[in-house]
């Protein structure tokens, strides 16, 4: 959300909330998200959660530059593509899943890196066959403009890489993370910028 805020150039105050420490659980954190997990944005009083719910809320609320193209079959290749990272990927390796794995069933780091590996090797596998079919890719996801996708690719892409897997296989997926990194919204918002990196 963080790459969204800084491309729509929308002023905003920042909180941050530690899943390692498990704070997205505290009784404070779960009054404005039930859900228990992030992000989250309050705006006029009201909680917004979910990144693509938020993203496009956003979108509609504040239209330029805009993530969301005109085109109905754009905006299905947009959300197709998106929701492949955030519906089939980032949940089976996002912090809580981790932990479970370890508590659960006894995963040790070996364990849990090779699961995360596998789900990310299954959904980028995918996602860059999609992408290669579909023919609509150029610097971006789609085309020569930033749309969702992009803001969705990313940070799947900083989470791939901190976990060590292995992205040479996704040549298309690279390519448009590298033209995503020439953006200051994309390089002034990513993970090692931010007061909380650890």
């Amino acid at each position: 959300m963080r790459i969204v805020l800084a491309y729509k150039k929308l002023p905003y105050e920042a909180h941050y909330v530690s899943l390692p420490k498990m704070e997205h659980r505290e009784p404070g954190y779960r009054d404005l998200n039930p859900q228990g997990l992030v992000p989250l944005l309050i705006e006029g009083g009201r909680s917004h959660i979910q990144t693509m719910a938020v993203i496009e809320y956003l979108d509609e609320i504040y239209p330029e530059p805009p993530l969301m193209p005109k085109d109905p079959l754009d905006r299905a290749y947009v959300r197709a593509f998106s929701q492949v990272i955030s519906c089939d990927i980032h949940p089976l390796n996002n912090v809580r899943v981790l932990k479970r794995l370890k508590s659960q069933f006894g995963a040790d780091e070996a364990a849990t890196n090779e699961w995360y590996a596998h789900w990310i090797a299954e959904g980028l596998g995918g996602l860059e066959q999609y992408v290669a079919q579909e023919g609509r890719s150029g610097r971006f996801a789609l085309g020569d403009s930033v749309t969702m996708a992009d803001t969705c690719l990313v940070p799947q892409i900083f989470n791939a890489q901190r976990f060590g897997c292995p992205l040479d296989g996704y040549p298309k997926l690279m390519a448009i993370f590298e033209d995503c990194m020439k953006l200051p919204a994309f390089t002034d918002t990513q993970p090692s910028t931010q007061p909380d990196a650890f």
